[in-house]
């Protein structure tokens, strides 16, 4: 067990060692506020504070973790051995950075917090964010920076033990929209046969025309294909349904049609099945908690996994209402339209409310690419050479690499093929 003496023990501090010691690391951790307890302890063992006790292994804090609410923050990345970092602690720290206080940072979305113009969904832009503007979007900083130090850790204490942890993939299907023409009855049929006239799609017309009249299969209409590939890796997958009201932002299949209904059930008999959140549903905690309700008495089980509409996670708001309703685990720390990580991290982590200063119980597990980030690369070799790379980097720090593809994006007609891609993924990225 590694003993951490610091000069106070607070929320920041303990969540955010527990997250580098513990999750990505593997090293158990303690924390004291005695000196006496300190030099007894014949383990491993670090001070994390203004000033070192004697000569031991010493991190310079920052003052962040043992703050309170948001302040301004004065933040410079510098380059440490190639890795992006910030907060530098100065020339007696054996660390050259205070990665404790720069990792929560990250993790707890403290940029979120600060004031910010929201996109046309009310999201957090993606250039608002110090990872996008200092180029480390890419990089799970925090996972990268915990392995440094456990490098230097090693060198002082070669026998400090630890459980190997091991690299995971993930893939999830979002369904916000799982049919583009079936199954939509007679007025929302009609008015898009209108649209598609209007814009002069003639071959949309003519789709919809077959689909409807049961020729053709609606393109949108992959899940059996879906279910089929995936029984071939042993690979962790999850569907994600929305099951909401039609709205502006929410334009599935009622969640009252039948056939949608069997559609779902039948998809939950070969692999878990949870809630995409409708648009409403992300700030309306009871039409939440209605969705929820709905989907679990559908499929007969408990509903634990949400995904929010547009990835629409909104700091700490969002989180608090996934808490109230009973949710466990959320899987939309990510952005739409740009590869990396949001959060800074590859691996899964308890979301911190800085507001109430205290750890909820809602498990973030951050993706690393929506397949919306990949539409504008040109071919088959750009993206396998920026996935590689994320994997490889994933991979390197024994992460949780998520991907998430939608149906819709798997059934539309691109000069790529994009289920044939999806599947070249699995096969890559899943060992």
């Amino acid at each position: 067990m590694l003993l951490l003496f610091t000069h106070k023990v607070t929320n920041r501090l303990t969540y955010t060692a527990r997250h580098i010691f513990e999750k990505i690391l593997g090293i158990e951790i303690a924390f004291t506020t005695k000196v006496e307890d300190f030099i007894k302890h014949s383990g491993p063992k670090m001070t994390y504070s203004k000033q070192p006790l004697q000569n031991e292994f010493f991190v310079r804090s920052n003052d962040l973790l043992f703050e309170q609410g948001i302040n301004d923050l004065d933040i410079k990345v510098s380059d440490w051995e190639g890795i992006p970092c910030f907060f530098a602690s100065g020339e007696k720290s054996t660390v050259p950075y205070d990665i404790f206080s720069a990792s929560f940072f990250l993790l707890s979305r403290y940029e979120e917090y600060l004031p910010h113009v929201k996109d046309s969904v009310g999201r957090f832009p993606v250039k608002e964010s110090i990872a996008y503007q200092n180029k480390f979007l890419e990089l799970p900083v925090v996972d990268l920076w915990a392995h440094k130090l456990l490098e230097m850790l090693k060198e002082r204490f070669p026998d400090i033990k630890k459980k190997e942890r091991a690299y995971s993939f993930t893939s999830i299907i979002n369904v916000t929209t799982s049919h583009c023409y079936a199954m939509r009855g007679l007025t929302r049929s009609i008015g898009g046969f209108l649209l598609d006239l209007g814009n002069f799609k003639f071959r949309s017309v003519a789709d919809r025309f077959l689909v409807l009249l049961g020729v053709k299969q609606d393109p949108y209409d992959n899940f059996y294909e879906l279910v089929d590939i995936h029984k071939k890796f042993p690979i962790k997958t999850m569907f994600f349904f929305q099951f909401a009201k039609h709205s502006a932002h929410d334009k599935n299949i009622s969640p009252n049609n039948n056939k949608f209904r069997y559609l779902i059930k039948s998809v939950a008999d070969y692999s878990v099945v949870s809630l995409s959140t409708s648009f409403l549903s992300s700030t309306d905690k009871s039409v939440l908690q209605e969705e929820k309700k709905r989907l679990s008495n559908l499929i007969n089980r408990p509903i634990s996994y949400s995904r929010l509409r547009y990835n629409r996670v909104s700091v700490p708001t969002t989180y608090r209402n996934l808490v109230e309703t009973e949710f466990t685990d959320d899987f939309s720390m990510g952005y739409t339209h740009e590869i990396g990580f949001r959060a800074g991290t590859c691996t899964p982590f308890h979301f911190y409310d800085i507001n109430m200063e205290v750890k909820q119980p809602l498990k973030v597990h951050p993706f690393a690419m929506h397949d919306y980030a990949l539409v504008n690369y040109k071919n088959r070799e750009e993206i396998f050479e920026k996935m590689d790379r994320m994997y490889r980097l994933v991979k390197q720090v024994n992460g949780d690499f998520i991907i998430i593809f939608s149906n819709e994006l798997l059934g539309s007609r691109h000069s790529l093929d994009w289920m044939e891609l999806y599947q070249s993924f699995l096969k890559r990225y899943y060992v």
